[in-house]
């Protein structure tokens, strides 16, 4: 992994550090998680990106104090119509002519316009069949859809993997498809086998993608919509006051006399930045860019610095209270509070970064690596200086400790960083610095929406056909053939599924990782008696750690 790689195009101005290397070294490239880089978007398409991004920040905002009346998946609808159209400006298709590098073509706005059209559909006041229009009245539909119900579903659907697609690359979209052969054609597989079933025509499927709570509209895209939203525009905002710049900086002081000061470094600033990132991707580049010429001087070889870089970074995704995507799917399935699940994180992420620092220090000594000696300020006068900046997350945790809900501490939490702005001339966030940090945290949100509208496909169908269940008794009866020791089944069941996870993870990313993991995976290791926290965290840790398997 090369942290001086190029910048990805198109990606958001204020996801990672702009942290100031005492090398020299350059800003940091800026990398979303888990996706394929965007398009550098300039003039009056990129202020129509924004704004529309700004608007869909306020109205998170907003419903987290003044809730739309017609409900949480009304809000959905508008959420999903706010964002999924902006994946087909931002994102390439890889069409060749048809996909300009610097703008979005003609076949991408028609496609942002058509999937505006078929995500506000279920709430515009158009009259269907013999019934009357409406949000009601498309809710009052489910089971019975309408020829124009079914054939605006089917578009969305076509519409979401393309999105997912452009973001991610073809192997979620090709899961989904397989999932939906299995809805489909499951019916057609020998009644013996134990993940037979009855089978599902094309409108059953549409109808529990379209219109029902565990499809587009289901637990995924209400953690994104509602949680991860928040505390992405939260990160954008913390990062463009100038925190990024501090972490950076205070780790690289530190330990900047120490033998093995390169990597203490790389992990310290990776821990500290994926506190408020929670993106591995975006942690691993702001880091790298500070870090490397200090570790290619200290002596590190190119594959070393680029696996602790890895290392470093992907426990971003670890590092309460931001943590990952995954987490807040978690805490909604096992309908825990978020201070729960950060509970529950706490013990894998110190024992994960106590695992990297000592492979740091092995490798010190292994191969003799040179002290870094580097010029910078005592980092009690950093911590007297900008010590402020921690102060942001601490609110998050003691507002959760109190009882209050995580999407009003994100917000109080981003407040207390705009005021607290203005004690830092560089990172002072003026009206228009506010605009693109809210721009920007909507922005770099596109990817997970379009994963988690894609990841319903998945918790549809296993809900539909029954699958976890039916999954579960065969992975069990498969280990119960080899053994009928219940801790030897549940070792070798862990086993079974850890290896899962990591295979999933050569293609799809953490967080759909983790929601197929828990309807196909789960239920197995909760027959086994495993307890549901217990049993949501691994999937959740061997979830994240596959973020670094490669090839993506």
């Amino acid at each position: 992994m090369d942290a001086t790689a190029p910048k990805g195009t198109g990606d958001p101005p204020s996801t990672v550090a702009t942290a100031a290397s005492p090398s020299g070294a350059a800003a940091p490239p800026q990398v979303d998680d888990q996706e394929k880089p965007g398009r550098q978007l300039h003039g009056w398409t990129q202020r129509v990106v924004a704004g529309v991004a700004f608007a869909v920040a306020l109205l998170t905002i907003w419903q987290v104090f003044r809730p739309l009346s017609q409900g949480s998946q009304y809000y959905l609808v508008v959420f999903l119509a706010g964002t999924l159209p902006l994946v087909y400006l931002v994102y390439r298709s890889g069409l060749g002519r048809l996909d300009p590098e610097a703008r979005p073509g003609a076949l991408d706005w028609v496609l942002a316009a058509l999937t505006l059209l078929v995500c506000l559909y279920p709430i515009l006041p158009l009259r269907i069949g013999t019934g009357g229009g409406g949000y009601n009245a498309f809710l009052d539909r489910q089971g019975l859809l309408e020829p124009t119900d079914v054939a605006m579903g089917a578009l969305l659907l076509v519409l979401i993997l393309e999105a997912c697609r452009r973001t991610t690359g073809w192997a979620l979209p090709v899961v989904c498809g397989l999932f939906l052969a299995y809805g489909y054609y499951g019916g057609l597989l020998p009644q013996s086998w134990p993940i037979a079933h009855a089978g599902l025509d094309f409108d059953q499927i549409i109808d529990a993608l379209y219109n029902s709570g565990s499809g587009f509209f289901g637990t995924p895209l209400d953690v994104a919509a509602t949680y991860i939203v928040l505390f992405t525009i939260y990160g954008a905002v913390l990062e463009s006051s100038g925190a990024a710049r501090f972490f950076v900086d205070l780790s690289v002081s530190a330990f900047r006399r120490s033998r093995s000061a390169a990597g203490r470094t790389a992990v310290a600033s990776g821990f500290l930045l994926g506190t408020v990132s929670g993106s591995g991707t975006a942690t691993a580049v702001s880091v790298g860019a500070v870090t490397w010429p200090i570790m290619r001087r200290a002596g590190y070889a190119p594959e070393r610095a680029g696996g602790a870089l890895a290392a470093a970074g992907v426990g971003a995704l670890l590092s309460p209270p931001t943590l990952g995507a995954a987490a807040f799917i978690v805490a909604e399935y096992l309908e825990v509070s978020y201070l729960t699940v950060l509970g529950w994180a706490m013990i894998p992420t110190v024992l994960y970064y106590l695992g990297i620092l000592l492979a740091v220090e092995i490798d010190a000594r292994r191969f003799g690596m040179k002290a870094a000696h580097l010029d910078t300020e005592s980092p009690w006068k950093l911590l007297a200086r900008f010590g402020y900046h921690f102060s942001s997350l601490i609110v998050i945790v003691v507002l959760l400790a109190v009882g209050m809900s995580a999407t009003r501490a994100v917000v109080y939490a981003t407040a207390l960083v705009f005021a607290l702005s203005f004690l830092d001339r560089r990172g002072r966030l003026t009206p228009r610095r506010l605009f693109e940090a809210l721009s920007a945290g909507v922005r770099g949100v596109l990817p997970v929406v379009s994963v988690c509208a894609a990841a319903g496909v998945i918790t549809a169908m296993t809900t539909k056909t029954g699958l976890g269940a039916q999954f579960s008794s065969v992975l069990v009866g498969g280990v119960d053939a080899l053994t009928d020791n219940h801790t030897l089944m549940l070792a070798l069941t862990a086993v079974f599924a850890a290896v899962a996870l990591a295979l999933l993870g050569l293609a799809i990313p953490v967080t759909a990782s983790f929601i197929i993991g828990w309807v196909i995976i789960g239920p197995a290791l909760l027959a086994l008696d495993v307890p549901a926290p217990a049993a949501a965290m691994f999937v959740f840790y061997y979830s994240v750690l596959s973020e670094v398997t490669p090839p993506t």
